[in-house]
């Protein structure tokens, strides 16, 4: 099935909106959905995580590839790295390797070490061995993480200061810890991935609220209360855009795709129109 454009953007869908569904099926739902892209787990956010293995050469990756030419989409990038205190940048090559044996661009981490000197040199060695690979880094905070805030992640990349080590916003963690559209202009050098989805009520109180929210209290672009329009128009020139919210219970996974992919078309559409000013 060839997929649709949003405008003159392409739309991703990430792994973790139905992660239960294996690679090669996901593509194949998120392109009946209308995506032009996904992302891929292939490795775990925590222990014990869902995540999936693609050596390269196995029938598991072969399969993916097949279906990704078949279906006429990409692999936009691949998630999720953890650089914690006891991250070892070498150990990750596998991975790394899977990711560009199917054709992925980007790689999607978080930062988790407060022993500031030591994170930023992984995240500086991640990055060198990302792009020996022709792949790039994007840095996504957390609330709950030591990279906690949009300005953390900005900072950081500014510190290690290369090329294809960037920033992804994800809208609930920008606007949940402290967050302000008017702050993604001054970065917009350093955005190149946008996850979109919205939320609602007020802001969790603890770290595992935050969690809980994340993971499973997320709802399509459109359907809670953040200023999802400004927010596109702010990264638009700049980002590429992906949706990222859990399935809830009992939905199938094939009709919430397309329920996200409708949601966030009227997004991204609203968001190209002219603003409506009144005097």
């Amino acid at each position: 099935m060839e997929s649709i454009n949003c405008g003159s953007r392409r739309l991703g869908l990430a792994h973790f909106s139905a992660i239960d569904v294996a690679p090669a099926d996901f593509i194949t739902l998120a392109a009946a959905a209308g995506f032009s892209a996904v992302g891929l787990r292939l490795n775990p956010a925590f222990p014990g995580a869902p995540s999936y293995e693609l050596k390269p050469g196995s029938a598991v990756a072969n399969e993916v590839k097949r279906r990704l030419e078949g279906e006429g989409i990409e692999v936009y990038d691949i998630e999720f790295v953890v650089v914690g205190q006891d991250f070892q940048p070498h150990a990750l090559l596998p991975v790394l390797e899977a990711a560009a044996n199917i054709g992925a661009k980007r790689v999607s981490v978080c930062g988790d070490d407060a022993e500031t000197g030591r994170f930023t040199n992984n995240l500086a060695a991640l990055s060198d061995l990302a792009a020996s690979l022709g792949l790039s880094i994007d840095l996504e905070n957390m609330g709950w993480r030591s990279v906690a805030t949009f300005q953390d992640s900005v900072r950081a990349i500014q510190k290690v200061a290369r090329p294809n080590a960037c920033v992804l916003v994800d809208a609930l963690h920008f606007y949940r810890n402290g967050g302000v559209t008017e702050d993604l202009v001054p970065a917009l050098d350093v955005v190149r991935s946008v996850q979109l989805c919205d939320i609602r009520g007020s802001r969790p109180a603890t770290p595992e609220e935050m969690v809980k929210e994340a993971r499973s209290g997320r709802f399509a672009p459109g359907e809670g209360e953040l200023p999802l329009i400004d927010f596109v128009r702010a990264v638009s020139k700049v980002a590429t855009f992906s949706v990222e919210v859990p399935m809830a219970g009992g939905v199938e996974p094939g009709e919430h795709a397309s329920h996200l992919f409708a949601a966030t078309k009227r997004i991204l559409d609203l968001a190209d129109q002219p603003s409506i000013v009144t005097r």
